[in-house]
């Protein structure tokens, strides 16, 4: 049977999904996207998985793929990230009869990205990217596609579909943001890039970006055009988006957990998507989100949730229709989207996107410190990691590093040995006293031969330690 391509793939294969749950790493396995799909998503994503991984580690295939058949889950695209043609599509080979297309990961904005070659940092390197697809596209037996973040210029994100397009890729996702829209600076992805490009290919399209509720999904595809929809952190806050509903939390973190006994998965997955659910009553109940953090066992994740349950039916009882002082959401127990902070309200450094940032954005708060240093605060009560209060060190002219207090150079001390050898000048303030392989033969110092400084001799003074020598020999 000839391999379906572009629409015809869509509609018969995807059946014309349009409501798509994103690749996810560590929180799109089987368990959720089976809860995901019994509440309004028709297609989801593997978590993106390394190629190179893929192809040497039996055991990381069947941990992440091979074990994980189940037929309720199709249509299924699996997504690799790669940097390499050949790698590539012996990955995609291995993996093709699991699923009904593989996906390329172009979107991966984050630093282990950067250091790794891949995600979002190809986005340069047209020849290779051009190179992997047509070599994926004339090799497998199912379609390849891509998941791209648009440039700053639409013409050029446009121009850049259209050559993934041209190599044949057979579906393009595009992440309305920037590679560095990323963490708190993430800001609104632009549906007008999204548009452009729909426009200018004749392939599908999914969205992603700024869709937190079933209105946002319908605004997306009357606004761009696109034939699909994909949701990340909108469908890890509520599962059942895609459905227009916003359930209690309560009811889909144990519908979760039930699926989680029946496919097995590591306990951080289960841990970090009933952070993600629970996300607005944590706020109230502190303590309960510390227990959450610290329990070993899914029945122990699942007692916590238990009792974040009876504390908010509790709660229902008490308020009766009556508005809290507080600023939390009202119906904090509902699944509901979290608006993440911009630059100014989630972090002290907007352009820090490491995981402090991300810690402090979770927290709402931007004064908690992190685990590493209530440890050092514990042993130290009178620690302090306030930047204005550490000591300030004069720095090194030419490596930045702090100087020698005393230094004659200015210089730390692994500059000033350099240039003390280079110069055959000594600096007191580091103890640093060189002797030359001839000052050793005669077995006295340069500074009893007269030896100066090349900086610090006058028009008339000899030129250097050579002339010195001679001087003092003759």
């Amino acid at each position: 049977m000839a391999k379906l391509q572009g629409f015809e793939f869509w509609s018969r294969t995807l059946g014309g999904a349009r409501h798509v749950v994103a690749p996810m790493v560590d929180q799109s396995e089987l368990a959720w996207r089976l809860l995901s799909r019994r509440h309004g998503a028709q297609l989801c994503y593997t978590p993106m998985l390394h190629a190179q991984v893929f192809v040497r580690d039996a055991n990381y295939r069947k941990e992440n793929l091979y074990c994980e058949v189940c037929p309720e889950d199709r249509p299924l695209i699996v997504q690799f990230c790669a940097n390499d043609p050949e790698v590539f599509v012996q990955a995609a080979l291995l993996a093709q009869d699991h699923c009904d297309a593989i996906d390329l990961n172009l979107g991966c904005p984050q630093m282990i990205a950067k250091r790794g070659h891949y995600g979002a940092f190809l986005q340069e390197e047209w020849d290779l990217l051009q190179r992997m697809i047509l070599l994926a596209h004339e090799k497998l037996s199912v379609p390849v596609t891509c998941k791209i973040r648009v440039f700053p210029e639409i013409e050029k994100t446009v121009r850049y579909a259209q050559m993934l397009e041209k190599a044949g890729c057979q579906l393009l996702t595009v992440h309305g943001r920037t590679k560095e829209q990323r963490g708190p600076l993430s800001g609104a992805a632009s549906w007008e890039h999204i548009k452009a490009v729909r426009k200018a290919v004749a392939i599908p399209v999914f969205a992603n970006g700024n869709i937190q509720c079933l209105q946002d999904v319908e605004r997306c595809l009357r606004d761009t055009g696109v034939q699909g929809v994909m949701s990340a952190e909108g469908n890890l806050h509520n599962p059942a988006l895609f459905e227009g509903r916003s359930p209690a939390v309560w009811e889909l973190a144990e519908e979760y957990l039930d699926l989680v006994r029946q496919h097995p998965c590591p306990l951080s997955y289960v841990r970090a998507h009933l952070f993600k659910l629970w996300h607005h009553t944590l706020q109230v109940h502190q303590q309960l989100r510390e227990e959450l953090a610290k329990v070993k066992t899914l029945e122990g994740i699942a007692a916590v949730s238990q009792e974040l349950k009876l504390r908010c039916q509790e709660e229902m009882s008490r308020q009766h229709g009556e508005k809290p002082a507080s600023d939390l959401p009202f119906f904090h127990w509902i699944c509901q989207p979290y608006v993440r902070p911009g630059p100014r309200e989630g972090s002290r450094n907007a352009g820090a996107c490491s995981k402090r940032a991300l810690e402090e954005e979770e927290e709402g708060s931007t004064e908690v410190v992190s685990k590493n240093k209530q440890k050092k605060q514990l042993r130290n009560p009178h620690k302090t990691f306030d930047p204005s209060l550490k000591p300030k060190y004069a720095k090194c002219d030419q490596c930045g590093n702090p100087k020698g207090n005393r230094c004659v150079f200015n210089l730390c001390r692994g500059c000033c040995k350099k240039r003390a050898f280079k110069e055959t000048a000594d600096c007191p303030g580091h103890g640093l006293l060189f002797k030359t392989k001839l000052e050793k033969s005669l077995g006295c110092k340069g500074s009893q031969l007269g030896l100066q400084e090349p900086q610090q001799a006058g028009p008339g003074a000899p030129g250097g330690f050579s002339e010195v020598v001679g001087s003092a020999l003759a």
